[in-house]
């Protein structure tokens, strides 16, 4: 591994502090009855937290690195993301309604990209003190201590991280795998604890959004998974569409076998 380049660095304090930041304001709403509404369109809810992390971040952000873009859920998309070279894409609160739930199981997930990639990465969960970070070629850490995946390759026995609607037969013309299967709100942290090795996967056939899953999908990778959308295409950020065909991830040897099982390529069943 070559390590890191500096800039990558210098962008992966900055993720850090302002993600320390967004936990500070989470936690005075948190389990304090935050004022939320519905977001139009069935996009899902939102609360006064969401909105004031996502002034916050927008602020001291783009304060830091005036040249860069900006894609979060929370704010409205500004088309001029596509010409920066550089570019933040940060979900404010992920698992919000864990969070208005009173739950630990939500994060905040902050990103940088250049030219499709995730460069640096943190998601946080302020509620039970994990700070997980990784830069490109840095490897990936959880509060300091290396991450490694659990390389888990067989189907059977998985313990997989996805919601019961992504074991339907219209998406496993094949027979759905036969792994047992886990749920976490937030989907960063989904990623995040495959690249712990906590799980041995996770999956979503859902058009998924970056914000989602960029921050997550760095952490994984560099704790060894190989990330991928259903397609088993590797996934690609601040497109103008800033949404993915899903998202896979585990070791390399699992996600072959669901993308064959898929195809059809397999015998097993389910």
């Amino acid at each position: 591994m070559q390590g890191p380049d500096r800039q990558d660095r210098d962008d992966l304090t900055l993720l850090v502090e302002a993600a320390r930041a967004a936990g500070d304001i989470a936690l005075r709403y948190w389990q304090n009855d935050p004022k939320a509404w519905e977001k139009s369109e069935g996009a899902g809810p939102v609360t006064e937290a969401d909105l004031e992390i996502d002034k916050m971040l927008a602020r001291d952000l783009q304060a830091a690195r005036p040249s860069y873009g900006w894609l979060s859920e929370e704010s409205q998309d500004d088309p001029a993301r596509l010409a920066a070279k550089r570019g933040f894409i940060v979900d404010p609160i992920d698992g919000t309604r864990a969070f208005m739930d009173g739950s630990g199981d939500f994060s905040h997930a902050l990103a940088v990209v250049e030219d499709g990639l995730v460069r640096a990465a943190v998601v946080y969960l302020p509620a039970v003190g994990r700070l997980y970070a990784a830069a490109r070629d840095g490897g990936a850490l959880c509060n300091e201590t290396p991450l490694r995946i659990s390389g888990h390759a067989e189907e059977a026995g998985a313990r997989i991280l996805t919601t019961k609607v992504n074991f339907e037969p219209r998406y496993w013309p094949h027979g759905a795998p036969p792994v047992s299967r886990h749920f976490r709100s937030s989907l960063a942290y989904r990623l995040a604890l495959v690249g712990e090795g906590r799980y041995d996967g996770m999956l979503t056939f859902r058009p998924t959004w970056e914000w989602d899953s960029a921050a997550g999908s760095l952490i994984a990778a560099e704790a060894g998974a190989k990330v991928c959308d259903r397609e088993g295409q590797d996934l690609r950020f601040n497109r103008p569409d800033p949404r993915s065909a899903g998202v896979f991830a585990g070791s390399r040897a699992l996600v072959d076998k669901f993308m064959a099982r898929l195809s059809g390529q397999t015998g097993l069943t389910a």
